[in-house]
């Protein structure tokens, strides 16, 4: 129910103790005006407005730096595994031959091979990783810091009105293992907007800001303005405070609601034939194109979650081979579709891609023939964003167990992140107890991407 209430009496505007106004039953499909404030950007006065966007294809479960980007044909068959290496156009950098349309695009790269950390559970890497803080037993304790999608949320707002600024496809996934990806204390407001996807392609849905069936746009309009009056009539009230933030929520939701605009930018069947093809008639390729429509219009963070475990959760204990031989041509296709994509449209300088899980997979193929947890050395894959691209960032000792030089934490990858999108990873924010608590626990940007 959309609900707009008083707290305690307030003898300034003279109100009673609790006045409200009911607009009946309209939900928003479960997300409240609250959810959806974009607040208004961090910068210094005379300075243009940011409007750099980040795009993480969050690859849950961890994925084979090993059998991806970063191949030892020279160590033992059980190290390196059943996959060829093939040359890129990126010199020193080979991909494993289920990924060849990196071949094309890897000179617009920067891979990081040298990320590692300390914990091989995922949940508590999932936190570290999306939230700057490890955290031990994430499962039964929860989420304790906001990740980052929802930081950027707080600090960035969206890059154009009417958009929202932190959003994940087809979904967030609070509910599931080794998702960390809502704002805690921050506040609800700046949880992602859920985008929904492609629902010819598997158990995608409508993005969830649409209206309930009962509830047409006409009879939403008549509440808008029925708001409106309200808000029109409650100055008083407004003086004092107490409803400044929920008009500025509920003129956010409306917005969402009523807007063509919106509708139109979740309405992936607006792109072409051609262009959904690009991208692979899939899950991965339908929401990485979702993502794309989404930077494009003016959102600022945009996470894509796959969680299909026959096909996109990447803990491959068993039979690794034949899980990534599925996977990786579909991880591929839309990886280099995106990247493309963005470079022919002018945005590359403007949206960062960031493509990682949690941790890398043990260097030893094992009984399984699949491949443990291994956080004592992953990879990240980075592009665009005004980056320096057609790189590659540390490396890692024969066997691919750990790094050899160059050696980074989650932080600094956060860190980095936040870099582009114009946020001082040595911000503080307030948390549950008002105590100052910085972006990151520890980190800093990775000067190569900046040099």
């Amino acid at each position: 129910m959309l609900q707009i209430s008083a707290g305690a009496e307030d003898r300034r505007a003279g109100l009673p103790r609790r006045s409200f106004l009911q607009l009946g039953t309209l939900t928003l499909a479960g997300l409240t005006g609250a959810d959806l404030t974009v607040p208004k950007r961090v910068q210094a006065a005379g300075e243009p407005a940011i409007k750099t966007s980040v795009i993480l294809l969050w690859m849950a479960g961890g994925p084979s730096h090993i059998d991806t980007y970063d191949m030892k044909p020279n160590a033992p068959a059980e190290v390196r595994g059943p996959f060829t290496p093939i040359s890129t156009n990126l010199p020193g950098l080979d991909v494993c031959d289920l990924m060849p349309r990196h071949a094309a695009i890897a000179n617009k790269l920067s891979v990081i091979r040298s990320l590692h950390h300390t914990l091989s559970v995922h949940d508590d890497a999932s936190h570290w990783l999306q939230t700057g803080y490890p955290l031990l037993q994430a499962r039964e304790r929860g989420q304790q810091q906001p990740c980052q999608g929802s930081v950027v949320s707080r600090l960035r707002g969206a890059c154009e009105p009417g958009v929202p600024a932190y959003a994940c496809v087809p979904e967030d996934y609070r509910s599931h293992m080794g998702f960390y990806q809502a704002a805690t204390y921050l506040g609800s407001r700046y949880n992602a907007v859920n985008a929904g996807g492609d629902p010819s392609i598997g158990k995608y849905r409508p993005p969830e800001f649409q209206l309930p069936t009962e509830v047409n746009l006409a009879r939403f309009s008549g509440r808008r303005e029925l708001l409106r009056t309200f808000d029109t009539t409650s100055r008083q009230l407004e003086a004092a405070g107490a409803l400044e933030s929920m008009d500025e929520n509920q003129r956010q939701a409306f917005d969402l609601i009523a807007g063509s605009r919106a509708r139109d930018i979740f309405d992936i069947t607006r792109e072409s034939d051609a262009m959904r093809d690009r991208y692979g008639r899939h899950g991965w390729g339908q929401s990485t194109l979702m993502a794309r429509r989404l930077v494009e219009a003016g959102a600022t963070f945009v996470t894509v979650n796959l969680y299909e475990k026959d096909v996109d959760w990447w803990d491959d204990h068993y039979v690794i081979e034949k899980n990534l031989r599925k996977r990786l041509p579909i991880y591929d296709q839309a990886l280099s579709a995106l990247i493309e994509d963005l470079h022919e449209r002018g945005l590359s300088e403007r949206v960062l891609v960031v493509a990682c899980g949690e941790f890398g997979r043990n260097p030893r193929i094992d009984a399984h023939v699949g491949r443990g947890h291994w956080p004592r050395a992953m990879h990240a894959v980075l592009s665009g964003g005004g980056i320096r691209e057609g790189q590659i960032i540390g490396s890692t000792t024969s066997n691919g167990g750990e790094p050899q030089d160059r050696p980074f934490g989650p932080g600094d990858l956060l860190a980095s992140i936040y870099k582009v999108l114009g946020i001082d990873h040595d911000t503080y924010l307030p948390d549950r107890q008002n105590r100052p608590t910085r972006l990151v626990e520890h980190g800093e940007p990775i000067a190569e991407l900046f040099a």
